[in-house]
């Protein structure tokens, strides 16, 4: 490792540990992981898949099929989203990601009858943040979303 990329690694590595959305997708990945790969893996490489800079998302190509890798990578972050939703509000929340092979789709975040999270999926071919704080960022902003309508909404979402 050279010392250019110490600093990063150091900085990324403070990121992740201050920031309970991205430890959430650290444990999702795992839970995943049926042979225990990524039991040993640092926190920081298991995140890496998920920062894209805008040149590397213009050369993946949204033409073919949505490869399973990247399915699984968009099944975490919304799987981390509805953990965090439970983790603050204790409603037991559930994922339903509907996702064509054109990589267009919806992820769903329900707690009973009460729908907490709902995007739009385009080009998921191409899914990823520009750094590990937007990933946080866009993250955490989908959970208080979804936290604030449980909030408002405890009859419905307490089924």
């Amino acid at each position: 490792m050279s010392p250019v990329q110490a600093p990063e690694t150091l900085e990324n590595a403070l990121v992740i540990d201050n920031a309970p959305f991205l430890k959430a997708i650290v444990q999702q990945i795992r839970a995943n992981d049926p042979y225990g790969t990524y039991r040993n893996w640092a926190d920081e490489l298991l995140l890496k898949p998920y920062v894209l800079s805008k040149a590397q998302k213009r050369e993946i190509s949204v033409d073919g099929d949505v490869d399973p890798i990247t399915q699984s990578r968009v099944m975490a972050f919304y799987r981390a989203i509805a953990y965090r939703i439970e983790e603050e509000s204790g409603l037991l929340s559930q994922v339903v990601i509907d996702l064509s092979h054109e990589g267009f789709g919806w992820a769903l975040i329900f707690s009973g009858r009460l729908l907490l999270v709902s995007k739009t999926l385009r080009d998921a071919q191409r899914f990823g943040f520009a750094s590990l704080d937007k990933l946080n960022e866009e993250g955490e902003k989908l959970v208080q979303k979804g936290i604030e309508l449980a909030q408002r909404f405890p009859e419905v979402a307490d089924v």
